[in-house]
């Protein structure tokens, strides 16, 4: 009902088919209310992510021409404030959708003309990725690409009534359209994370209980931080979780399925333009092949793997994944150029003006009929779930005039992909901390390299290109102020955590862990393993708060260590005592499959040195009493 209201608002405001309508909202009620207001409405949302910074926030603005912008008052008064005077920000009827909800009902009750619905080729939503000329720029879908991917995931895994989904993707990533509308769609419930609970293990955890969440999202990089930084017991209502973003290494499949042995791991692939995800792979725990495919097509769509003259490659061969079908997008939002060079004709459908759209990506054919994705054939990488050209970064440097040059690589020798950016000064030397400072004020937080190196020059091949492969190893050791030793004993825990995380021998305690190469998922790892070491669990504010190791030492020092203590289990009267619901899931499971092993969990460990066997009889015999 609300959204019908805000519907006759817009309509009465002169939104229409295929109208661009902004949305610069958290993660809340108004925040579904506007989505599908909006395209009650006939009209196509543009999500504009509040926490990103203004200049980038201005851009989206100017470029999308939005006819009206959604927002609430808070971030109005905030994150918007800058630029409503501004001429980007100018352009759009700003409305707050919490605090003008009466004049909006007001507006709606005078509208008397019927809603019209959109058609399957009106556009549906426009999501920003970021673009190697500099600016991102706006992926078009449309209904008719959008509805059928959703009706196939309904068609694949049957949400009912009784199921859960939580909806915690960042509604400017395209992940987040099916968290919000496959729910409503089949009738489900959804549940919504808290505004920046995506990143908060713990709170996840807490919520996937507490909801009893059925079905939820997780980048492969997340899913890790999540196992990592929760030591939460499988919660039995959890029955699908879909990965998609970033490849999804065996590693992880295992480690998931040795946590949630009786839930179902998806593995999923698309791009942006093409409707969130076309191909799909259910996982199979123990696969022989030790790897994760992206598997096969979804429904009414078709993968081509080709080579450089557009040509379908053997089994086994690799080339350039082609998407067709009808979840092909529109294109890009006032690029034509663009449009043209990645969304060409498709000679293989029978369809008038059918498009194939050039993803980029290195991929090969199975024989099994499913296909394995190899990587990225230009500067596109994927980047903790974030779509990142490197030449936006690059271009955003070299609009620094402290700089002459520079070039942004990914480096991956500590273990955790991160950014790198080698630059060379015009004239006086500039630091890291300055760079950082300016890239910030621009671009969004993922997209800020971890680490700076500055040259003298640039290394370049003979040809006076480039040269990638001669850029310096990164030393993540080297400092630009004295070191300071860790001081007290629970510093030099922070320290040796840190140390084992960043990869990085020797930190200072009045080292900056998001300069040193952290970020958020990292720190999700920090707090998990400090709360193994302590019992002290640290939130995900307290963690992006307290950036150095005294900081962060003082605020463990400070925690209440009873939350470390496991209360005494009392025992109690009788020889039985009424199973829990895990216990009796357990007791029927076997019953019904004598030889299932599900719930059996194997690890081995290597000890060095001399071992007690006695004593160690002793702990295992007095573990097997206690059980």
């Amino acid at each position: 009902a609300r959204a019908t209201t805000l519907a006759r608002a817009l309509r009465a405001r002169g939104v229409r088919r295929g109208t661009l309508v902004g949305v610069c909202m958290e993660r809340s009620l108004e925040l579904v209310v506007a989505l599908v207001g909006i395209l009650k409405a006939g009209a196509a949302y543009v999500p504009l992510d509040p926490e990103y910074p203004a200049e980038r926030l201005a851009f989206m603005l100017d470029d999308a021409q939005c006819a009206v912008l959604l927002t609430q008052r808070h971030i109005a008064d905030s994150a918007l404030a800058p630029l409503m005077g501004a001429q980007a920000g100018a352009r759009a009827n700003v409305l707050c959708v919490d605090s003008e909800w009466h004049t909006l009902a007001g507006a709606a009750a005078n509208y008397t003309d019927a809603l019209m619905p959109p058609g399957p080729e009106d556009l549906a939503y426009m999501i920003y990725t970021s673009g190697s000329t500099g600016t991102p720029k706006g992926a078009l879908n449309t209904h008719r690409g959008i509805v059928n991917r959703l009706l196939w995931m309904q068609d694949e895994y049957r949400l009912t009534a009784g199921d859960v989904v939580l909806q915690k993707t960042p509604f400017s990533f395209d992940v987040s359209v099916w968290e919000f509308f496959w729910p409503l769609l089949a009738g489900a419930k959804l549940v919504l994370a808290a505004p920046g609970g995506h990143r908060d293990p713990g709170y996840l955890a807490e919520v996937i209980r507490d909801e009893q969440v059925s079905v939820l999202h997780f980048v492969p990089s997340m899913l890790r931080a999540f196992l990592e930084g929760t030591d939460a017991p499988a919660q039995p209502t959890l029955r699908d979780v879909m990965c998609s973003g970033e490849a999804l290494p065996y590693e992880l499949q295992e480690r998931f399925f040795a946590r949630y042995p009786s839930a179902r791991l998806h593995n999923l692939y698309g791009p942006t333009e093409a409707a969130v995800d076309v191909s799909y792979w259910p996982c199979v725990r123990g696969d022989a092949r030790g790897m994760v495919p992206i598997g096969r097509p979804v429904a009414n769509t078709q993968l081509y793997v080709l080579d450089e003259r557009m040509q379908p490659v053997p089994i086994g061969v690799a080339g350039e994944l082609y998407i067709g079908g009808v979840q092909v997008g529109a294109g890009y939002h006032g690029r034509p150029a663009l449009t043209a060079e990645r969304f060409v004709a498709d000679a293989l459908s029978s369809v008038a003006g059918a498009r194939l759209y050039r993803t980029g990506d290195r991929a090969r054919w199975l024989p099994d009929g499913a296909i394995e994705y190899l990587g990225r054939l230009d500067f596109q990488i994927k980047l903790r779930g974030f779509r990142i050209e490197l030449g936006e970064i690059d271009a955003a440097l070299a609009e620094l005039p402290a700089l002459a040059a520079a070039v942004v690589v990914v480096h991956e020798g500590t273990g955790e992909p991160q950014l790198v950016a080698y630059y060379v000064p015009t004239g006086a030397a500039v630091d890291g901390g300055t760079l950082r400072a300016a890239l910030r004020a621009r671009l969004p937080e993922y997209m800020v390299p971890a680490h700076f190196v500055a040259l003298a020059a640039l290394p370049l091949s003979p040809n006076g290109k480039l040269d990638r492969k001669a850029l310096p190893a990164l030393n993540v050791e080297r400092r630009e102020r004295p070191q300071v030793a860790p001081s007290t004993a629970t510093e030099r825990l922070v320290a040796g955590i840190w140390s084992d995380v960043l990869g990085v021998a020797g930190a200072s305690v009045d080292d900056d862990f998001f300069e040193v190469g952290g970020h958020s998922l990292l720190a999700m790892r920090v707090g998990g393993r400090i709360h193994a070491a302590t019992g002290v669990r640290l939130t995900f504010r307290e963690l992006f708060s307290a950036r150095t190791i005294t900081a962060l030492a003082a605020r463990i020092d400070a925690a209440d260590r009873t939350q470390a203590t496991e209360p005494e289990i009392p025992r109690v009267a009788g020889d039985s005592a009424p199973m829990s619901y895990a216990q009796e899931l357990m007791w029927t499971l076997q019953r019904a499959t004598p030889d299932l092993s599900a719930y059996n969990i194997a690890e081995y460990w290597v000890v060095t040195g001399s071992l007690d066997i006695a004593a160690f009889r002793r702990a295992l015999d007095g573990l097997v009493m206690r059980h």
